[in-house]
Parts: C-alpha cells; structure tokens; sequence
C-alpha cells in the first residue's frame, strides 16, 4: 500500500514537467529498405526538450510513421533530463569544449544581449535550456546527432563556481579575488 501513493506522486510530478516542457524536433531523417515488393520506409527523429530554466535532454526515435517517430523520440529525451548550471539565467559559466565521435563543439560565454550565436542543432539546445547569451561553435562532423551529443557533452562539463569552491574547501570569493585585487590596482 505504501508504494500506491509514491507512484501516483511520480506520476503527478511528470505530469506537471510535461506542462512546462518544451519540445523541439531537430532532425528527421527518412530510410528505406529495399524489399522484395520495392522500398519499405520509415522515420528517424531527433528532439531535444527543455524547460528553458537549466534543464534539458534529448532522445532519438524510429518508426514507421513521422509522428510515431517524433513521440519515441520525446518520451526517451524526457526521461533523460539534465540539469546545467547558468550564470545569471542567462549563459554558460565558462567556456567549455564537448566532443562525440568526429563532431567537436566550442561554448563560450557571452555578454548580455549578445543571443545565441550558434548552428541548427546546437541553438535547439540552447533555446530549449534557456540561455540566451551563449556563442558556439561546431567543428568537425556535421552531423546533427553528433552535434547535439558533442553539445551535451560540453553541458557536462559545465560546473558552477561554488562547486568548484566547495571541492577545493574555498569560499567563492577567495576564487575570484584576483579580480578585486586588480580593481584596487586600477583605482591608485
């Protein structure tokens, strides 16, 4: 009796995150299989879903119609959710580099009102994460599932300073006292 109530909760609680989720199709893809009869088709899809305050993930999905393929795709991209940590609620801490197989990403933070400098598959994840000041760039493949894995990657990586502080036994402003000390400097 006492597990009733958890799932229910569990339940409610995705219930209420797919309200605010947001969902974006990154890429289809349509593959055919030569058969006796002639081509038999079907759909790839790639979403990536996002409540555009620090939280977002991706999925992929296949099926013999697009719709079909879309819905596999955001249900595996809600069940793999990942939290990253903003500066501001509004771009990366630091930059930051994210590889997957031959597809290699730069982020690099930005100032407010710069927007999201960034290509297709990587602006879908950042729209999604909600930032809105980030400038990104992609080397290597072109490919759009490794260019949202190599981004996710990079995401990762992302670490806030007062875990840094907190790893290292420091407070946050013994880590950034170089920049106090310059002020002082320029001041005289």
């Amino acid at each position: 009796m006492a597990r009733e109530p958890k799932e229910n909760n569990r339940q409610g609680s995705r219930d209420s995150e797919g309200d605010e989720l947001v969902d974006r199709l990154v890429a289809i893809n349509r593959v055919a299989k030569v058969v006796k009869g002639g081509r038999r088709f079907s759909f790839a899809a790639l979403v990536v879903v996002g409540d555009q305050k620090g939280r977002v993930g991706y999925g992929a999905g296949k099926a013999r119609e697009v719709p079909e393929a879309i819905r596999k795709a955001t249900d595996r991209a809600r069940r793999s959710i990942v939290r990253v940590p903003m500066k501001g609620g509004r771009t990366l801490h630091h930059d930051v580099v994210g590889r997957f197989g031959a597809g290699k990403v730069v982020l690099r933070s930005a100032d407010a009102g710069t927007g999201i400098i960034a290509g297709g598959p990587m602006r879908a994840v950042f729209e999604s994460l909600g930032i809105n000041d980030v400038v990104a760039k992609s080397l290597g493949s072109r490919n759009p599932h490794n260019m949202v894995k190599a981004t996710f990657n990079a995401l990762a990586r992302c670490t806030a300073p007062r875990v840094i502080a907190a790893r290292r036994g420091k407070r946050v402003a013994e880590i950034f006292g170089k920049r106090e000390q310059l002020v002082g400097v320029a001041d005289v």
